[in-house]
């Protein structure tokens, strides 16, 4: 079912559709150029729309942002990339799929958007490159896994440290047993997170589309809070922890081999000050079990030995690494080297580049949607344990809590009419 707005046709909230790509068609060369569409401009948009613009294989044909000074700011980047004024701007990303000259979106909008437009993106026919976290919530997160795996797309995950030397040199080494059995991983994220605002009810800017902004989020007033402050908003997205744990919760269960399952225990504490609007926690720290009994600390830099990122300890030693540093006791361990007959984890080197690769070869990129949703979900599991205050039991397998209705209902929620998953 289509809508038709200025003459362009709109896909309907929640309707199922089918657009077919120029790939279909016969053009699948290998040096055809990768027709895409930008979804969410600002700051982490922005980069990954450079990224995008440095290829000579890819071609940015649209821009989308609900903030309209946005999209103008990232069209008129486009154009003055490419000579012309070809790059159409858009304030509804349905106008923007709807086109029917695309190939793949990028997609960095807030967490609460990254399921819906993601699975509107799928049934458009549309490969996506989407930022971390993967969803909101885990239910979404399993409905996007679902939809991309039945319309065939291709997913890559912005949790790029996978695409980085020392992070693959050091999951490589654990995956392949070099600290012999490992027993513990410590997952260090930033804490706190939102200050003093004035969250006085008010217009939004002109330039905002506040209705769209939200989508499938719960209705409240504009407070003032839209840009990097969302993240703070519960509603909206799930503070540092969510922020990061689809990079250093993502590289912990790479090097555990643990990317299509979970932990099955989580306990733990956050702290939730109110601070007017943001209801995030500040620190945290939570204990997670996996069902093989090694044991996984998740908590705010603070709170751990080595501080910000990921930690294997081992029988035979510990190795850890963080974005520019990579240690070991003993060092000795990082002088090891991987024989050919060994597990040889995937390297990329660019991950932007690997998802353009993919989409043309069809092959499953190095940070697919299934890993995306299983290291999601260490964080949306963390932050139920926090909120309820209880032990929560994890079936992986079934993807559900064990014993504990109340906890189970915080998987997932309805989204704002008109908004759908289905």
């Amino acid at each position: 079912m289509f809508l038709r707005r200025g003459g362009s046709a709109v896909l309907a909230a929640g309707a199922g559709f089918h657009i077919v790509p120029g790939r279909v068609m016969g053009q699948d060369a290998p040096s055809r150029k990768i027709v895409m569409g930008m979804l969410g401009v600002g700051g982490m948009g922005g980069g990954n729309m450079g990224s995008f613009l440095g290829m000579p294989d890819v071609v940015i044909r649209a821009v989308c942002d609900v903030n309209a000074k946005k999209a103008e700011g990232a069209k008129a980047s486009v154009d003055a990339h490419y000579k012309n004024a070809d790059c159409a701007a858009y304030r509804d990303f349905r106008e923007m799929i709807a086109r029917g000259d695309l190939d793949a979106v990028m997609i960095a909008t807030p967490d609460h958007w990254h399921a819906t437009a993601g699975i509107a993106c799928a049934r458009a026919g549309l490969d996506v490159y989407g930022e971390k976290p993967f969803t909101h919530d885990l239910r979404e997160g399993r409905a996007l896994v679902t939809a991309l795996a039945q319309h065939g797309r291709v997913w890559q995950t912005g949790s790029w440290q996978r695409s980085v030397g020392n992070f693959h040199k050091a999951a490589t080494l654990v995956r392949n047993g070099r600290l012999g059995r490992v027993h513990l991983v410590e997952v260090g994220l930033p804490g706190g997170g939102g200050g003093a605002k004035d969250f006085t009810p008010r217009p939004p800017p002109p330039e905002l589309d506040w209705d769209l902004w939200l989508g499938p989020a719960p209705f409240r007033e504009y407070q003032g809070v839209f840009d990097w402050d969302w993240r703070w908003v519960l509603d909206w997205g799930g503070g540092q922890m969510m922020d990061w744990i689809g990079h250093h919760g993502d590289i912990a269960q790479w090097g555990l081999g643990s990317d299509l399952t979970g932990p099955v225990e989580f306990e733990g504490r956050g702290d939730f000050r109110p601070r007017g609007i943001f209801d995030s926690p500040v620190s945290y720290r939570i204990q997670c079990r996996y069902a093989n009994g090694v044991a996984m600390v998740v908590a705010d830099a603070g709170q751990q030995p080595k501080g910000m990122g990921t930690r294997w300890v081992g029988d035979k030693g510990w190795i850890w690494v963080d974005r520019g540093g990579i240690d070991a006791d003993p060092k000795s361990l990082l002088t090891e080297t991987v024989g050919a007959e060994e597990h040889r984890l995937e390297f990329v080197g660019h991950h932007q580049v690997n998802f353009i690769e993919s989409v043309k070869s069809r092959r499953t990129t190095v940070t697919p949607a299934e890993v995306a949703h299983r290291s999601a979900s260490i964080g949306h599991l963390c932050q139920i344990a926090m909120l309820t205050g209880r032990k929560i039991r994890w079936n992986p397998d079934t993807e559900q809590v064990v014993g504990d209705s109340a906890a189970a209902a915080l998987l997932g929620r309805a989204p704002r009419a008109p908004w759908s998953l289905m």
